[in-house]
């Protein structure tokens, strides 16, 4: 491993990438320690006193900052949210539909669109949050106070919104997933280091502490594996005469992941999931906020049993928006290539389709069940690290496409990459 990081460190253009996205990495964790002007320290800290709340799984996503409220407190979630609507609208309305196939210049438009809804959804929940569960921590509340803190709030997230596009221009990696692994990883070490304390407290002991540790390798295990994994549909190119030279002839294969959108499904959830407890909070003495807490906290049943059904749901959304099975069984037939035993065109592409149901079905199946039973774990134990299996899957996810990204370029340069 150590031999395959200097190797990487050898490429001028990939050195220069990895120390860009570290440098953009580092902006991130400073800004979340810089806190909203007005608000008083104290009276935050008595607002987090659990994890097991929703406000301790907003801290958890932003790395911190939501618990002390500072600039990057909203985190990146308004951007995600702008994306789900975005990618939904383009299937609602044709004319975005047709923009989005429009190649480069109607892929800026939607970017340009998914920009313009993350700023707006950031001054709503910049506004709810100023008003409602942060009422009490400003030290003068007012007009003014409110104002600044939501334009901060707003800038915060526009901001991280921008060095995430950043990074996926001239770093390594996904920047906006880069951002949400940032944040839990910042968690890890506090959340580590009260395991001692509590094991000679008697709060937890030894045998739970084991049986997490095991269910966390298992998940690592697993997200490698159905991520890893892909079944390769062959296809044969006929050959053809151009000129005087003759094409085709070859064997090659397509490529069918058993989960094609990665840990997107698993963010998309768990930033929709966050929406009516977020409600729920400017109304704490309501019956809807009563219901949530008791019924719909992020270690209920209810809650498991919603996010499962939503990773399975988008897990198909995102995989039908990524891979077109009609657009690639056309590019088959115009190109000559056919796969053995299946007709070209609108067979090809049914055969596609089902070929690629299947395997969807079993990775978010997977995905769902390893993102929902460690959390069914720790709400039936004295586990209490608010690093469940969502947790693990979107760092385990995010570690693996990044590795992916710096074993392409080495291996365009031929060095050794990481995944042997």
């Amino acid at each position: 491993m150590f031999a395959t990081l200097g190797n990487a460190f050898k490429i001028p253009d990939l050195k220069k990438r990895i120390l860009y996205t570290m440098l953009m990495m580092l902006i991130f964790r400073l800004g979340a320690a810089i806190p909203v002007p007005g608000i008083d320290s104290s009276i935050l800290a008595k607002m987090f006193t659990s994890g097991d709340n929703i406000l301790g799984f907003f801290n958890l996503m932003s790395g911190g900052s939501f618990k002390n409220f500072t600039i990057f407190a909203l985190g990146i979630s308004p951007y995600i949210t702008a994306s789900i609507i975005v990618n939904l609208l383009q299937i609602a309305i044709p004319s975005l539909e047709q923009l989005a196939k429009e190649g480069e210049e109607g892929r800026k438009k939607m970017v340009q669109f998914t920009r313009y809804g993350t700023v707006v959804l950031a001054l709503i929940q910049g506004f709810g949050f100023s008003v409602g569960i942060f009422r009490t921590a400003f030290t003068n509340y007012g007009f003014l106070s409110v104002f600044v803190s939501i334009m901060t709030l707003t800038a915060g997230t526009a901001f991280l919104m921008y060095l995430g596009e950043k990074i996926n221009e001239n770093g390594i990696g996904n920047g906006i997933s880069l951002f949400i692994f940032a944040g839990i990883i910042a968690n890890v070490p506090g959340a580590l280091a009260t395991i001692p304390a509590k094991l000679q407290s008697g709060d937890l002991n030894f045998l739970t502490l084991l049986i997490f540790a095991v269910v966390a390798v298992a998940i690592i295990v697993g997200v490698i594996m159905i991520l890893q994994g892909q079944r390769r549909i062959p296809v044969q190119y006929a050959k053809r005469v151009v000129g005087r030279k003759m094409y085709g002839g070859q064997s090659t294969h397509i490529p069918l992941r058993i989960n094609q959108a990665g840990v997107i499904p698993v963010i998309f959830a768990i930033s929709i999931l966050m929406f009516p407890q977020t409600i729920a909070q400017f109304f704490p003495t309501s019956g809807f906020a009563l219901f949530m807490g008791k019924w719909f906290n992020s270690r209920g049943l209810l809650w498991s049993l919603t996010e499962g059904i939503m990773i399975v749901f988008f897990t198909y959304f995102y995989t039908a928006v990524t891979f077109n099975p009609y657009d690639v069984a056309n590019n088959m037939k115009n190109n000559g290539g056919f796969i053995p035993g299946i007709r070209p065109g609108k067979p090809t592409a049914d055969y596609l389709t089902k070929s690629l149901n299947r395997l969807t079905l079993v990775g978010s199946l997977f995905l769902a069940a390893i993102a929902v039973l460690p959390n069914i774990i720790l709400g039936y134990t004295s586990l209490n690290l608010a690093f469940g299996g969502t947790s693990l899957l979107i760092v385990v996810g995010v570690c693996l496409e990044t590795m992916k990204q710096v074993e392409a370029q080495m291996v365009m340069r031929h060095y050794q990459g990481f995944l042997k």
